[in-house]
């Protein structure tokens, strides 16, 4: 049987079509796996480079069991890795001892300063909330250069802490440290100020944000055992386990007490949160730990020190509440009305 040339033309064009899916230089299904593949590769040498460093950091040696850990591959790849890393003079393996290179150590700072710009960028200019930055910046941490990490310093102002309180390295890898100590080890009574809060393990973060702490808080240890730590904190109460407490790093401040040391009442606020329905009340202050985007719209919607607020409605499912402001209402929820303190006036 005499096969039609169209047909062997159509089948032709369709083979070459496939073929350049999967073959066409940098847009091709193929370049684009071994692209995956290659920031796949990327990423782990940099988050292994991370861990090193941090452990070198707290006096402590990386493991291949706390790589593995670290970045949740096992231990084959983890030898693999490593065996990689050595033939690229990132580190060097001395029995048991991993050790970063002088190159090792410059790579680690800049994803290091990379991770923490960017948080402090998502602090200061976005939405995300606080429990959202570090896992953001682990996505991004790996796609900045040096150049743009320096582009966005600038922009930023050049800072020196992330808002966990964590130095950022300057671009030549200087720190400027916190010199704080664990709240679990300050002498009972003494005023102090958060200066860190550590954000890993997440879960133990999570609860430090629910606690609404935040670097620059002042705080006053009250109590402190085996059981828990028990203090004041920006005019509230808090008790938290000692293993949690130990991931707040505070520094001792002069017998002057801060006001939000001192045992809470009336010219401290309470939260709006906690403002009943029917009642009125006047902004004192709006939380320094509300950010970015966040304090920009209150600002724009004029909750501002001095304003009046009125608590008009609830939803049927508890939240958002509706307020009166200015003759405009506005629907928030309890998350961004806990970040508002006021005094009731009626």
């Amino acid at each position: 049987m005499e096969t039609n040339p169209a047909i062997l033309l159509l089948i032709g064009t369709a083979v070459l079509a496939v073929t350049a899916v999967i073959l066409w230089p940098e847009k091709g299904i193929w370049s684009r796996w071994q692209q995956g593949r290659q920031m796949t590769d990327r990423a782990r040498r940099e988050d292994a480079l991370k861990h090193i460093y941090k452990c070198e950091q707290k006096g402590r040696h990386a493991s291949m069991e706390s790589i593995a850990g670290a970045l949740n591959i096992n231990t084959n790849d983890v030898a693999v890795l490593l065996s990689d890393m050595q033939a690229g003079h990132l580190l060097q393996i001395h029995s048991d001892n991993i050790t970063l290179t002088n190159e090792g150590m410059e790579s680690a700072l800049h994803i290091i300063r990379a991770h923490r710009l960017w948080e402090r960028y998502l602090a200061e200019t976005t939405g995300f909330s606080e429990s959202e930055w570090h896992s953001q910046a682990e996505l991004q941490e790996h796609q900045l250069t040096p150049e743009a990490a320096d582009a966005l310093a600038a922009r930023l102002g050049h800072p020196t802490h992330d808002p966990h309180g964590d130095p950022i390295p300057s671009a030549e890898g200087n720190y400027v440290y916190h010199d704080g100590q664990p709240l679990n080890e300050l002498a009972a009574d003494t005023p102090a100020r958060i200066v860190h809060l550590e954000d890993e393990p997440e879960a133990v973060y999570a609860q430090l944000v629910a606690e609404g702490l935040y670097p620059g808080q002042t705080v006053r240890l009250i109590e402190s055992n085996s059981t828990r730590i028990r203090f004041w904190a920006n005019s509230n109460e808090h008790i938290l386990a000692p293993i949690v407490a130990r991931n707040i790093s505070v520094l001792p401040l002069p017998v002057v007490v801060a006001e939000e040391t001192a045992v809470p009442n009336q010219d401290h606020g309470t939260k709006l949160s906690d403002l009943p329905l029917g009642k009125t009340a006047e902004v004192i202050r709006i939380s320094p730990n509300c950010r970015g985007a966040e304090r920009r719209r209150f600002m724009d919607l004029g909750i501002l020190p001095g304003t009046a607020i009125t608590a008009e409605m609830r939803s049927p499912s508890g939240e958002p509440t509706a307020y009166r402001i200015r003759d405009a209402i506005i629907a928030l929820r309890p998350n961004q009305a806990n970040y508002i303190y006021v005094k009731q006036t009626a």
